[in-house]
C-alpha cells in the first residue's frame, strides 16, 4: 500500500523521531511511505521518501489566529502536494493543525484518513468550540493511533469514538540499541566518571515542564559519595539545573542530547530516570533505556504508567518528589543486583513491545482494516 503522511513542525522532538521510524518499518514491509514535512534532514538515516510543504508552525493558543488568517492558503499547499503523490491508500496524519485541515480536503485526497495521537489531546481543545471543532475533524476518521493507553483515554474522553482508538506502541529498531560495556567505560572515562560508581542518568528536554530538578534534588539527598549524576540534553532550564546541583561538584555531569552514541551514554547509567511533563505520550527516552538493559524510574506517572512495572523500574509517588524518588534510588545502592536483574526484564518487555517488525505488522493490519471499512483501495496491496 501505499501511505502518505503529513508532519509539520516549528520545533522537532520525539513525535517526529517516532513518525519517521514507524514509516521506516512500513517500508521496510513493502510499502511505499512518503513523509511530507518542513524539517530539513528529518529523513535522517531511513529509506522514506521526504517531500516538502510549508503549512505553518504547530497548532497553539499563539499561532491560531495567524494560521486563521493562512488558512486557505496553507490548505491549498497541502491539496496541491497531495495531489502530486496520489493515488495513495492512507493519509497519515499526526498534529491537530493537519488533522482539521484533512477535514477540508476533497473527497479523492481523504478516503482513508488516520489520525497518530503522540500525547494527551491539549487541554484548549477539550472543551468549547476547539473540541468542537476537534470532534468534527474525527467522525471522517476511521483510525486513531494512540501511543499510550493514557493518551487513548484523553482522546476518547473528549467524545472521540472508543471503537475507533487503537493502542499502538511506538516503533524501535530494538538491534542497534543495547548495552555496550566498551562504551559504558569509555563514557565515563571521558566525564572522568569512576568505573565503579554508582550512576544516575537521565536523558530529557531541560524545560520548565520536565521536573528534572526533581532527579537532581533526589541524588543530592542521597549524600552518597559514590553517586554520580549524569543529565544529557538541552535547553533553556540548563542553568538553573547546573546551579541547583552545584553540591554534588564533580559527581555532577552535563552533556548535549546524545545522537549516534546514545547507546553509550545510557550504557553509563546504572538507572535511567524519566521526568514526565504534563501531557506525555509515550516516551522514547524510556523505551531507550529499556534497550539498553537500564531499570527505568519516573518521577511520575503521566506517560508511562502502562510502560513501567515493578519489575523493571519505578514509579515516584507522590510524583515528582524527591524524597520519594530517592527511596527508589537506595533499592538499588542497597542490592546491588537489583540493577542487572530488572534491567534484563526491561530489555526482554522492550523487545517484544517495540521491536519494529512487530508493531509494523500490528499497523499495517489496522490500515488494511480501515480501507477495507471504507472500500478505498487505491494502488496495488
Amino acid at each position: 500500500m501505499k501511505i502518505v503522511s503529513v508532519m509539520t513542525t516549528d520545533s522537532s522532538g520525539g513525535a517526529e523521531f517516532a513518525a519517521l521510524e514507524m514509516l521506516e518499518a512500513l517500508r521496510q514491509r513493502g510499502n511505499d511511505t512518503v513523509m511530507l514535512a518542513d524539517t530539513p534532514g528529518i529523513g535522517r538515516d531511513t529509506g522514506v521518501t521526504i517531500r516538502p510543504v510549508e503549512l505553518g508552525p504547530k497548532l497553539s493558543t499563539g499561532s491560531w489566529v495567524g494560521l486563521a488568517a493562512r488558512w486557505p492558503q496553507l490548505l491549498g499547499r497541502l491539496r496541491a502536494a497531495l495531489r502530486a503523490e496520489a493515488p495513495y491508500d492512507v493519509l497519515l496524519v499526526h498534529y491537530k493543525k493537519e488533522q482539521l485541515m484533512a477535514r477540508m480536503l476533497p473527497g479523492e485526497l481523504s478516503r482513508t484518513v488516520v489520525w497518530s495521537e503522540w500525547g494527551p489531546v491539549p487541554f484548549p481543545l477539550r472543551k468549547g468550540l476547539p473540541r468542537r471543532a476537534y470532534l468534527s475533524a474525527a467522525e471522517r476518521v476511521p483510525l486513531v493511533m494512540a501511543v499510550s493507553e493514557g493518551t487513548r483515554k484523553s482522546v476518547t474522553e473528549v467524545g472521540v469514538d472508543p471503537a475507533k482508538v487503537v493502542v499502538v506502541p511506538n516503533v524501535l529498531r530494538t538491534d542497534e540499541i543495547r548495552f555496550n560495556e566498551e562504551g559504558r567505560r569509555r563514557v565515563r572515562s571521558e566525564l572522568g566518571i569512576p568505573q565503579d560508581a554508582f550512576v544516575v542518568g537521565c536523558i530529557s528536554r531541560f524545560h520548565f515542564k520536565k521536573r528534572n530538578d526533581v532527579v537532581v534534588s533526589a541524588v543530592i539527598a542521597l549524600q552518597d559519595p559514590r553517586v554520580h549524576l549524569l543529565l544529557a540534553g538541552d535547553g533553556e532550564t540548563e542553568a538553573e539545573l547546573r546551579e541547583l546541583a552545584a553540591p554534588l561538584g564533580d559527581r555532577a555531569h552535563f552533556i548535549p542530547t546524545p545522537g549516534r552514541e546514545v547507546p553509550d551514554v545510557l550504557s553509563a547509567f546504572d538507572v535511567s530516570v524519566f521526568c514526565p511533563s504534563p501531557t506525555e505520550g509515550a516516551p522514547r527516552a524510556v523505551i531507550l533505556g529499556m534497550l539498553a538493559g537500564r531499570p527505568c524510574l519516573s518521577t511520575g506517572a503521566e506517560g508511562v504508567a502502562d510502560m513501567i512495572s515493578p519489575e523493571i523500574g519505578g514509579i515516584a509517588s507522590p510524583e515528582n518528589d524527591p524524597e520519594s524518588l530517592r527511596a527508589l534510588l537506595v533499592r538499588y545502592l542497597d542490592d546491588p543486583g537489583r540493577a542487572a536483574r530488572e534491567g534484563a526484564a526491561a530489555r526482554a518487555y522492550a523487545e517484544r513491545t517495540y521491536a519494529a517488525p512487530i508493531v509494523a505488522e500490528l499497523i499495517e493490519g489496522l490500515f488494511e482494516r480501515a480501507i477495507a471499512a471504507n472500500g478505498t483501495r487505491t494502488s496495488s496491496p
